[in-house]
């Protein structure tokens, strides 16, 4: 026995030392790594290699959590690919103390030499190393750095990692997406510090700033209206003359933690779950309609709680009015009184405040809020002050000159911030503050008298049009074209079945053609009592929609633009049927088989069987009877009988990911997560992995920016909450637009756990309860 234990002993060392002597995490001059060969730091947290992304074949050199491999935070040849084709690739340091990437042919595919961007050391006895923090690093035999990967991020900043400018390099260290998830190439988001002013965070598409997390206040960056220390890292943003930058350090340096931006400039922060052996989403960046940089224009502030979320900074008004009052705020406002600057200004307090766009600010970190305020007074361009570090009492001085930009109210936390008004400015005010209890009482009369009026009036207009009225059994007349019986049979061949076009969910629809050649679609709707009823459409020869998309040969006749176009016009539609005409008709079997399609392709919204209509006042209403399609119905009309028009919103939301995705939502199933489409779809989003989504047969015609803005809008679509879901008019100004959107929430019917965590539990057939009636 003993033995026995003293062999299986001597194995184990073996193998420790044969391990030991295959994993190394140098490479000395002269020396390389082939394609399949990997360093990997001492604690063997991280790894170097060769690695393809995703579904890619092409080949590139990155650095690796050695628990998910997949989990690349660096890249070396990230716009420069190795073709496999042409053979592999290998990384060697050359005497210079340069690491070189090299294909099959001895083309150099990378280099790390930066002699441009920094001061040269002299590299005597070069050798590189990935060190325990998962930089790599090329030092000489005086230990010297000559150079490392952590001045290079990609979409990733790790602990110990810098994230801004450096004076004596000349490096600026930004953050830079992939361009999708198997492509690691520099993507459209970029997040860098700006130097101008005080320097601040910014997030950026291409050149335009999409929204702005901010400046330091000496505990978090001003988007963060929350000011609790992280109890998992801490975080830094020095500003000195030799460097201005922001950083993050573990409190402990056993746990994984990365910040990361997604393909669609999300920024998110993701933990290592040991028990579950998974990444844990810990926070991302929260955009709503508020992010969007300087939404309200200037001088003006943004509140996602009021309707409509602008409004004028006191003492400002909207620079054109005209514009302002149909929700474009751009232009902003302007003063009302010019400055005094003579002395007679003063200072309005706002509370909870995301400090300005401090790109035109000036700071001093020794003066306090007092001397702040006298410095401000003192500059007549001077239009607002604040502390610049808010711990303890708050010290130092932020002040604006000119206009404020990118403003918003927090409900709580954020800070404080002293806007200049000229003195009749606040004379108003204060004048406005005495006289609000004698002003509350006279309101209150005349409210009071004024709704006794129009009480009466009410009652006196009610009962002449009841008088007036014309008794019609409470049937509208509708301002649509009618046709005899006769001219429809003559039509449709007496409803032959050689024009039978289908069979729909109320009856069959025939193809019929008038003598002046305009072609008809005629629905036969079905009817218990002999009152049978036609409905008369126009032909569309392209048939639905669902013919196509769901078609493994059709579907390439719908390429990408075709698409997008389609998804427009349906949006188009619906906003019609809820705003725009003359009574608000919910359609409740919204589907892809009842969208209908032209010879050019344009959408038409047909089958109007299960549609309700509504006066203007009226927003929802509940039935006891659940008809509809599964997969199409929202979870309130499926348990509750309650439909409004967010109820045909969310059946857009499936649609446009039916569309994207090429695959229908009812049938499908995750195997691994054990999710329907809109859970899918929702995993991949967060995930930063969302052009997965997309239809294999739109791969040559597709424009990424336009298959992501589809995704996102589609899943603000299927929102859990009805009251998360935006309205058609602000779907077509989403689809339309280049604004950041909110992040979408948990879809409806989604039931699986931590989507970044391996499913520990499948939910069979047998656990899946259903209480929806009369499905189609």
């Amino acid at each position: 026995m003993m033995a026995s234990f003293r062999v299986l002993y001597l194995y184990f060392l073996l193998l420790c030392f044969v391990e030991s002597l295959t994993s190394r995490d140098t490479i000395t001059e002269g020396n390389f790594i082939r394609d399949g060969e990997t360093l990997v730091s001492s604690n063997r947290f991280f790894e170097l290699g060769f690695f393809s992304p995703g579904s890619s074949t092409l080949r590139y050199l990155g650095i690796w959590y050695r628990e998910s491999p997949s989990t690349v935070f660096w890249v070396a040849n990230r716009n420069t690919s190795i073709n496999n084709v042409n053979g592999k690739g290998l990384l060697r340091l050359n005497d210079q103390g340069v690491l070189l990437l090299l294909d099959a042919k001895n083309n150099t595919m990378w280099s790390s030499d930066n002699s441009s961007t920094t001061t040269r050391i002299k590299a005597y006895n070069p050798f590189a190393q990935l060190l325990d923090s998962g930089n790599l690093v090329v030092k000489n035999d005086a230990f010297d750095r000559l150079w490392q990967s952590f001045d290079y991020p990609c979409d990733t900043l790790m602990p110990g990692m810098k994230l801004g400018w450096d004076q004596e390099t000349g490096l600026d260290k930004v953050l830079s997406s992939w361009k999708s998830s198997y492509d690691p190439g520099q993507g459209d988001y970029i997040y860098k510090i700006d130097r101008k002013g005080y320097p601040q965070l910014f997030a950026l598409r291409s050149s335009k700033v999409m929204f702005r997390p901010g400046s330091w206040n000496g505990i978090t960056l001003t988007w963060l209206p929350n000011h609790n220390p992280n109890p998992i890292f801490t975080t830094e943003f020095v500003v000195n003359e030799k460097e201005v930058y922001f950083t993050s350090e573990l409190r402990n340096n056993s746990i994984f933690s990365r910040f990361a931006v997604n393909p669609s400039g999300i920024g998110q922060r993701f933990d290592w779950v040991i028990q579950t052996s998974s990444w844990q989403l810990l926070s991302t960046g929260s955009i709503d309609q508020c992010e969007n940089y300087a939404l309200c224009g200037a001088n003006s502030i943004c509140n996602i709680s009021n309707n409509p979320v602008c409004e004028c900074l006191r003492g400002y008004e909207p620079k054109n009015f005209k514009e302002w009052n149909v929700s474009n705020w751009n232009s902003g406002c302007t003063r009302r009184v010019s400055l005094d600057c003579g002395g007679g200004d003063g200072f309005k307090q706002y509370t909870s405040i995301k400090l300005p766009d401090t790109s035109s600010s000036w700071y001093n970190t020794t003066m306090n809020l007092k001397e702040c305020k006298k410095t401000c007074l003192q500059n007549c361009s001077c239009a607002a002050y604040s502390n610049l570090d808010i711990r303890g009492e708050g010290s130092g001085c932020l002040v604006w000159f000119d206009h404020l930009l990118d403003m918003r109210q927090f409900p709580a936390g954020g800070q404080d911030l002293y806007v200049r008004l000229p003195a009749s400015e606040l004379d108003h005010f204060r004048d406005e503050g005495r006289g609000s209890i004698g002003k509350k009482k006279l309101a209150g009369i005349v409210v009071g008298c004024a709704i006794l009026a129009m009480s009466f009036m009410i009652l006196g207009l009610t009962l002449i049009a009841r008088k007036s009225k014309p008794r019609n059994s409470g049937k509208e007349v509708m301002d649509i074209p009618t046709f005899d019986l006769s001219v429809i049979t003559k039509a449709t061949d007496n409803f032959s079945t050689i024009n039978k076009l289908g069979e729909g969910g109320f009856g069959p629809v025939y193809k019929g053609t008038l003598e002046d050649g305009q072609e008809l679609a005629v629905k036969r709707l079905s009817a218990k009592s002999g009152d049978e009823k036609l409905l008369i459409y126009e032909y569309m020869s392209n048939k639905s929609l669902d013919y196509f998309i769901f078609d493994v040969t059709r579907s390439n006749l719908l390429d990408w633009p075709k698409r997008w176009h389609i998804i427009h016009g349906i949006a188009r539609g619906l906003l019609y049927l809820h705003m725009d005409s003359r009574l608000r008709i919910i359609h409740r079997d919204l589907k892809t088989s009842n969208i209908l399609l032209d010879a050019y392709m344009n959408p038409k919204i047909s089958d109007f069987g299960l549609a309700r209509t509504f006066w203007d006042d009226q927003v929802d209403a509940n039935t006891n009877k659940i008809v509809g399609t599964y997969g199409y119905m929202p979870p309130e009309y499926v348990l509750h009988g309650c439909f409004s028009m967010k109820s045909d919103v969310f059946s857009f939301g499936v649609i446009v990911l039916e569309i994207v995705i090429g695959k229908k939502n009812r049938g499908f199933l995750d195997q691994e997560y054990g999710l329907n489409l809109l859970g899918h779809a929702w995993r991949l989003w967060i995930q930063g992995r969302a052009m997965e989504l997309l239809d294999e047969c739109l791969r040559e015609s597709y424009n990424e920016y336009e298959v992501l803005r589809c995704v996102q809008v589609g899943l603000l679509c299927v929102q859990q909450k009805v009251e998360d879901r935006p309205d058609m008019s602000t779907v077509i100004l989403m689809l339309n637009g280049e604004k950041l959107l909110p992040q979408p929430k948990v879809p409806c019917f989604y039931t699986a756990g931590d989507v970044f965590a391996d499913p520990s539990h499948r939910m069979s057939q047998n656990e899946i309860s259903q209480t929806m009636l009369e499905g189609r």
